[in-house]
């Protein structure tokens, strides 16, 4: 089963939260969270470095996709240079509509992942 990582990551402030624009499907030309796939020999866990210290937060295992996703979440422990790779980055506020589908992708699961951060928040606050 193919394992994938999603990385919610707050500004300093947490006021801001870090998303790409994909370039490509699936959701080409929303806006997502940052992530990508777990390689065999790595653990999701791994994909923060430094400048953040990350709480795993929750799963989906999508049976049907033979797919699961671990959700993380972190506040940035500095400010840090945006370096974009495969799809462009950008901040932006935490009030966004997370549900509006015609912006963001996942079936309006970013809305639900970021309602279960704010309420019950990451533990290591």
């Amino acid at each position: 089963m193919q394992g994938y990582n999603c990385i919610m990551v707050f500004s300093t402030d947490s006021k801001k939260l870090l998303f790409c624009k994909r370039r490509k499907d699936p959701y080409k030309g929303l806006y997502n969270l940052v992530g990508g796939k777990i390689e065999a020999e790595e653990e999701g866990m791994t994909a923060g470095g430094n400048d953040i210290e990350l709480s795993h937060m929750m799963d989906f295992t999508y049976y049907n996709q033979n797919c699961y996703v671990e959700v993380y979440a972190g506040i940035l422990k500095q400010e840090v240079e945006l370096r974009e790779e495969a799809n462009p980055l950008i901040w932006l506020a935490v009030t966004e509509n997370y549900f509006d589908l015609t912006r963001f992708a996942g079936e309006g699961n970013i809305g639900h992942m970021l309602e279960q951060v704010l309420q019950y928040g990451m533990g290591n606050r």
